[in-house]
């Protein structure tokens, strides 16, 4: 009897022994706030804005590790609902389709709007035309307008050449959107690859229009980015067919995103797939309750959530 009684303790103690240890597994590899291993997806227009919160985040948490994949951003949302990537960087939120499929997987999803971003309009450095109105813009998208010698007061003759990142890019899918397109097939349109390659076209060819996410040339104090903003020149847009004077026209930096004077912002979008408090949300709470507004805004562009900042009044019988 004490043989079997043994046994069977021993049986139970080894259950223990292998319960503890799975559990021991399972907490290891589930990441917090603080510590983790996570895929994110963005699309490459935001390359820069993501590369500098992952790295200041890691830098911050060092048991913490985001693995960014760029990618276009109908892949990269593709990604999210395929449950591949825990959380993406957008400029839209997911569709009522896409939130179903979501639901059928029995898992959850939340948007958040961190940005305000605009995309920039970018043309050669030696092209002296500076300005434009975005019933211009409609009619050279819409294959309307297809030589520079049709833009009021152009000094610049020549086909029209519009160049955008990727097919499916946020930057193409928030043009189509914003005019209505139902097809580019007819315009003469280049895909460099990345927004880097689109500066680099725009550099190359005079003739050219680009399309590029404002980040990628907004961070003065970064050498990238002023490397980058050499030999190009970004337009002012006015909302106005006639504007009236230089004031009615705005870029896409602060000052004209601020308080979306400039025509062509957008939102900037966290969608994240996570049932727990997990690293994704570390990183939004980063985001909105954190300094990783300050990032935002040193990267040119507008967070939502402004970090707040106490300021110590002296007067002079305290002093």
């Amino acid at each position: 009897m004490k043989y079997f009684i043994s046994a069977g303790t021993g049986i139970f103690l080894c259950i223990l022994v292998l319960m503890s240890g799975c559990s021991k597994t399972s907490s290891k590899e589930k990441d917090n706030p603080v510590q983790g291993t996570i895929t994110i997806a963005a699309d490459e227009s935001f390359k820069p804005l993501v590369h500098a919160l992952t790295q200041a985040y890691e830098g911050i948490y060092p048991r913490a590790h985001f693995k960014v994949v760029y990618k276009p951003e109908q892949q990269a949302i593709l990604e999210l609902l395929k449950d591949s990537v825990r959380m993406v960087f957008a400029t839209r939120q997911l569709s009522e389709n896409e939130i179903s499929m979501v639901k059928q997987q029995e898992g959850i999803q939340k948007a958040h709007h961190i940005a305000l971003d605009g995309l920039a309009l970018v043309v050669n450095g030696n092209n002296k035309d500076s300005l434009i109105t975005m019933d211009e813009v409609k009619s050279i998208v819409e294959g309307k307008i297809t030589d520079w010698s049709q833009l009021k007061g152009s000094s610049q003759k020549g086909p029209i050449t519009l160049v955008f990142d990727n097919a499916n890019s946020s930057n193409l899918n928030f043009v189509m959107s914003k005019f209505g397109l139902k097809s580019i097939q007819k315009l003469r349109i280049t895909s460099a690859g990345s927004n880097a390659n689109v500066i680099n076209e725009i550099k190359k060819n005079p003739l050219s229009l680009g399309f590029i996410g404002v980040n990628w040339i907004s961070d003065g104090h970064d050498a990238l980015a002023r490397e980058l903003s050499k030999g190009i020149r970004v337009l002012g847009v006015s909302k106005n067919s006639n504007p009236a004077s230089v004031k009615e026209y705005y870029q896409p930096f602060q000052n004209g995103l601020e308080l979306k004077n400039y025509p062509l912002s957008r939102d900037v979008y966290i969608i994240i797939r996570e049932g727990y408090a997990g690293l994704g949300g570390g990183m939004l709470n980063y985001i909105t309750r954190d300094v990783g507004g300050l990032i935002i805004q040193k990267m040119g562009l507008i967070p939502t959530v402004v970090y707040p900042r106490e300021l110590e009044i002296r007067t002079g019988q305290n002093l």
